[in-house]
């Protein structure tokens, strides 16, 4: 199910909305489903082994059949926590680098390896997926340097910076693109290209979709969405380039390929950063898939999901060349 859509009329040509096709109505129920079981529940005011509860139960539903193939690893990152995903038929030198998401706080393993291995299985590539140590017992900047030790790694390797590719969703996708500027601004070899999926950027909550979208959104609140950047950072460091990536320096990125629901409250943060890195002369791409939830690409059960996996293959593709 391959999904290519135009520039919307009167957009910019980098951005692509994607409207609902006659299958929507399976996301309508997960978006019922995400607002009884997640958004109900949480508040300013979160408890955190609740909150992991809930997220473990969610990762217990993952269907665990696509890893059947795939070899799964613990490895060493120079004190960083990871785990190698290596599909069977891999070339060995094809690395994507993920960053899973859960809030700064919670790791679904078995959801995202199960995600990111069919990416792996089409690109006959390997992923590296970082165990980065979670807030609030680990608040910033604990995983940010993590994320950028397992780059420098992967480096020190021997890997080609070219045949890496990061990806990153909801908090992930904030530590992909702080992960990006950091080896940037040090003048450090950069990978291919980044994918990012409803990537948290701006912990100020200034874009107006923080509060425009607060009651569409089937997964964030306001509240939650302050509840959880309090467990990561400080008050005073929530401006940060290395906290709220939206205020970093776009100059000089890979191409970036940004994925977004139109009804979630982080939708300007994509926007937002989408501008500033075409502004800055970077190759980029916005998707907007019209009132999908947040990280709508992990449930393998939508058909959208399928057509976003489609859109990332084909531009990871484009950008690495790797075809075969």
């Amino acid at each position: 199910m391959r999904n290519h859509p135009s520039p919307t009329s009167g957009s910019p040509g980098y951005i692509h909305v994607i409207a609902p096709d006659r299958t929507y109505w399976k996301a309508r129920l997960l978006n019922g489903l995400l607002r009884l079981v997640f958004k109900s529940r949480f508040g300013s005011s979160i408890d955190i082994s609740t909150l992991r509860s809930q997220f473990h139960r969610l990762d217990q539903q993952a269907s665990l059949e696509r890893l059947r193939d795939v070899r799964q690893d613990s490895v060493n990152c120079n004190g960083v926590n990871a785990e190698w995903l290596s599909p069977k038929h891999n070339h060995k030198d094809r690395i994507l680098l993920y960053i899973h998401g859960g809030a700064f706080v919670a790791y679904t393993r078995n959801t995202y390896a199960t995600m990111v291995s069919s990416w792996c299985q089409s690109l006959k590539a390997r992923a590296l997926m970082v165990d980065y140590s979670l807030a609030p017992e680990h608040p910033f900047p604990a995983a940010f340097e993590e994320c950028i030790t397992a780059y420098r790694w992967l480096l020190d390797q021997g890997f080609n910076a070219g045949d890496i590719v990061i990806a990153g969703d909801s908090a992930g996708g904030n530590l992909a693109m702080t992960t990006l500027q950091n080896i940037q601004s040090q003048s450090l070899p950069l990978p291919s290209c980044a994918v990012l999926l409803s990537p948290f950027l701006d912990f100020t909550l200034s874009g107006a979709s923080a509060l425009d979208n607060a009651r569409q959104d089937p997964v964030f609140t306001p509240g939650f969405a302050i509840g959880i950047r309090h467990f990561y950072a400080r008050a005073e460091e929530i401006t940060r380039p290395e906290v709220s990536p939206l205020f970093g320096d776009f100059s000089g990125l890979p191409p970036l390929l940004f994925q977004v629901g139109s009804t979630e409250m982080l939708l300007d943060d994509a926007v937002r950063a989408a501008a500033k890195a075409h502004d800055a002369d970077v190759p980029v791409r916005l998707e907007i898939w019209k009132r999908l939830p947040h990280v709508f690409q992990m449930i393998d059960a939508l058909p959208q999901a399928e057509a976003a996996a489609d859109n990332i293959i084909d531009f990871i593709k484009q950008h690495t060349g790797w075809s075969t």
